[in-house]
């Protein structure tokens, strides 16, 4: 009996300090393991307007007014920071070398970038969208807010797009995917709430004033020779005339005093 309880002892005591039985206990006392959080999704890759007008150009002078008038950074920011995303129209160089009348080079500074904002609308349009947009009764608004809204015609899938001033359409889509929107337009966009009035011209340099000669100048002189000529008695018509008179009357008297001779005899 005592040898079956001794024998039963050493058996347990192999058994707890065995490395099996440690890796098994240890197994059971661990917690069951969580699934890994997920990575979180990507960032969406931004759109630099920048870079895309440079390369899918020639689009340099609708980007040079974009820079030059700060409007640059109202779109990107649209682009970038926004849910509604931006439409933009951009006319080629072209566009702009064969715009003669009206000029943009007379418009002011506000007047220009008013022009440069009335080619964007601030959301995303696909061009499925100008469909429903060209069946509304109401203008879209763009950018420049206010008056500065343009209308759409939806001619068999050619977008047709009315400034107020000038028409134009839709060539060719340079990026479309949410939440940019880039399309060419074969003109420039002329928003009526500027070119629908008469903008006053540039006012021509007033002529130099007439500065008359001086009293002893040779040309004083000669002018005075010419009046003091022109107006000499010798050469007025009243003079001759009363010469004529006085020569046929005496021609008269010289026949009456003949005949009255010529009686007598």
């Amino acid at each position: 009996m005592e040898i079956f309880k001794i024998l039963t002892f050493s058996t347990t005591l192999l058994l707890l300090l065995s490395p099996a039985f440690g890796k098994t206990a240890s197994k059971a006392a661990s917690p069951p393991s969580l699934s890994p959080t997920p990575a979180p999704a990507p960032a969406p890759d931004f759109v630099n307007l920048t870079d895309l007008l440079t390369v899918a150009g020639p689009f340099h002078t609708f980007l040079g007014y974009l820079q030059s008038t700060k409007v640059l950074d109202t779109f990107q920011n649209q682009a970038n920071n926004t849910e509604e995303g931006i439409t933009i129209f951009v006319p080629k160089d072209g566009a702009f070398s064969s715009l003669k009348k009206p000029s943009l080079s007379k418009l002011t500074p506000d007047q220009l970038k008013q022009v440069i904002l009335f080619h964007a609308l601030p959301h995303f349009y696909a061009l499925a969208d100008f469909k429903n947009l060209s069946q509304s009764s109401a203008s879209t608004p763009t950018f420049a807010g206010g008056d500065y809204s343009l209308n759409f015609t939806d001619d068999s899938g050619s977008i047709h797009i009315n400034s107020g001033w000038s028409k134009t359409k839709v060539s060719s889509a340079v990026h479309s995917t949410n939440p940019v929107a880039v399309y060419q337009v074969d003109k420039v966009l002329l928003p009526e709430a500027i070119f629908g009035t008469d903008i006053p011209p540039t006012p021509a340099p007033s002529p130099a004033p007439e500065i008359a000669p001086a009293a002893d100048s040779p040309d004083a002189k000669s002018a005075d020779t010419k009046s003091s000529k022109s107006s000499s008695p010798s050469s007025s018509p009243d003079t001759a005339a009363s010469h004529r008179i006085i020569f046929s009357l005496g021609n008269f008297v010289v026949v009456i005093s003949m005949a009255i001779m010529v009686l007598f005899l």
